[in-house]
């Protein structure tokens, strides 16, 4: 496998959480840049190999936004 993408998701209580797809990995963290730290951790724990982990690791941001019209 050459790439893995994660739904990257904003949580009010947590801030982001990660969930790849095709893979039982999952992942939060406070800020973006915890997020994508967290990932390549889970990662490193959800492959035996460092040689088995995907190259590229796609994250796909799915955003709630409000637009008000007064």
């Amino acid at each position: 496998m050459n790439e893995i993408v994660f739904v990257v998701e904003e949580d009010p209580e947590v801030g982001y959480t990660a969930r790849a797809l095709g893979e039982s990995i999952f992942t939060e963290g406070d800020t973006e840049d915890d997020i994508r730290t967290n990932i390549v951790d889970a990662l490193r724990c959800h492959y035996d190999d460092e040689s088995s982990i995907p190259r590229v690791i796609r994250l796909h941001f799915i955003r709630d936004q409000i637009i008000t019209y007064a």
